[in-house]
């Protein structure tokens, strides 16, 4: 197993333990930790607890990590962490975000997260970093993808192709399911980054 291989979770910070979201989010992060991934979320409350803590959850050599950033409210760290590191701009943590990260789990989530989203892809779209995975997860995504499709990719104003990275996923197995097998792909097969045309059927949302 590779032990650098590092999953980023992004999600709301004000999503409580107990939701339905949260139990999703945890129950991933503990699947990766099986697998023997790193997890790395934005070390505060919410959803980045849940994956942190889902993550520690499981006796793994793989690490929680941490990317926290100042903020007046709502974002002190979390303690389920292996390593973590101090943030004072977003634009130098969502650097670091994709820098360190082979996958990316979009949750539940508000303006952060949708910039975090839009971020990513659009760093994947010029060429910055390689065509990371971005795994939509959850309902909540359902209308954004058909509103890009309807809307925006209609006009031409990005390329399908743009899309090719980006799976829509409501299941926490077949989130797992999905990343080991891009996991073990890419160890495997060239280039398998590119090519998510093959795990579509499988593992997208109608």
């Amino acid at each position: 197993m590779d032990p650098h291989y590092r999953v980023c979770i992004f999600g709301s910070a004000r999503i409580q333990e107990g939701d339905e979201e949260y139990n999703d989010v945890y129950n991933i992060a503990k699947g990766l930790a099986e697998s023997g991934f790193d997890v790395v979320t934005g070390g505060g409350p919410g959803l980045m607890r849940a994956a942190n803590a889902g993550h520690k959850s499981v006796d793994s050599e793989s690490h929680s990590i941490g990317l926290n950033i100042t903020l007046p409210h709502e974002q002190d760290a979390n303690k389920y962490l292996d390593i973590k590191k101090e943030f004072d701009r977003f634009s130098g943590r969502l650097d670091a975000f994709m820098s360190l990260s082979d996958a990316v789990v979009v949750a539940t989530g508000g303006i952060g997260t949708l910039l975090e989203f839009f971020y990513s892809w659009q760093l994947i779209q010029v060429k910055h970093i390689c065509d990371t995975p971005i795994i939509l997860y959850g309902d909540m995504w359902t209308g954004l993808i058909q509103w890009l499709r309807s809307e925006v990719l209609s006009r031409k104003l990005f390329n399908i192709s743009d899309m090719n990275n980006i799976i829509h996923i409501n299941s926490v197995e077949k989130v797992l399911e999905f990343i080991r097998q891009v996991h073990e792909d890419r160890s495997s097969v060239e280039h398998v980054c590119v090519n998510y045309d093959k795990y579509r059927v499988k593992f997208e949302e109608e």
